[in-house]
């Protein structure tokens, strides 16, 4: 029986977008050098906006002001995808994975991703779908994840590691607040929701990281490890 891969999982209360980016680049490049195990890190941002390597500027609809009255940073990044949204209420994953260049399928890594938050909500009795020509997790016409990912070309070794990842939304009402200020992922056609809106329970977010856990596990193929609260 092949054995199954260690995983270190860790959850974060609360950290600042850019702490976060940079602890991710420092993994990666331990992960590339075999100095660390792959890692998942479950946490919450404040208010930030990030865009992606799409780059529409125009997607953005606050001024450099208003930014700044709502106390909303705001991220170039090095992730796929457009703008989006992180803030208290939500659920962020930074799955910082090594991928073996052998029979490697980046497609199949963002469908696993989306099928790790779709067997969650199963848990709920709410039925989390694909879009065929977009990334994330939808609920009818509804996006209650976001999804957008780097695959960070190795240096030591054939193959790339993975860094940014899922946001979940959680909270009630959180499409009325940071979400408002941009066209999220550039997406005019369908809006966004959350756990609370479509259940019509609270969801703290230190029990959605840990409920999460096993199917991520599961669905990559990783020992169930416990999850550390750093």
């Amino acid at each position: 029986m092949e054995e199954m891969k260690s995983l270190d999982a860790r959850f974060i209360p609360f950290l600042d977008y850019g702490e976060a980016w940079q602890l991710q680049k420092g993994i990666v490049k331990s992960i590339d050098k075999g100095e660390s195990s792959d890692r998942l890190l479950l946490l919450e941002h404040p208010p930030t906006y990030t865009m992606g390597s799409q780059q529409h500027p125009e997607h953005l609809l606050l001024s450099k002001e208003e930014l700044e009255k709502q106390g909303i940073a705001l991220y170039q990044i090095d992730r796929g995808g457009d703008i989006t949204y992180h803030g208290p209420g939500q659920l962020v994953g930074y799955p910082l994975l090594y991928l073996d260049a052998v029979g490697l399928d980046l497609h199949a890594y963002l469908r696993t991703l989306e099928q790790v938050i779709i067997d969650w909500l199963s848990d709920y009795g709410i039925e989390g779908s694909r879009k065929q020509e977009y990334t994330g997790v939808w609920v009818g016409d509804l996006k209650i994840a976001a999804i957008g990912v780097k695959f960070n070309k190795c240096r030591q070794r054939r193959g790339f590691v993975t860094s940014h990842g899922f946001a979940l939304n959680l909270k009630a009402g959180i499409s009325s607040e940071g979400f408002a200020g941009i066209i999220p992922c550039g997406i005019q056609t369908y809006g966004v929701t959350s756990f609370a809106d479509l259940s019509g329970q609270e969801m703290p977010l230190e029990r959605a990281a840990g409920e999460l856990l096993p199917h991520f596990c599961r669905n990559f193929g990783f020992a169930l490890p416990e999850l550390v609260k750093a």
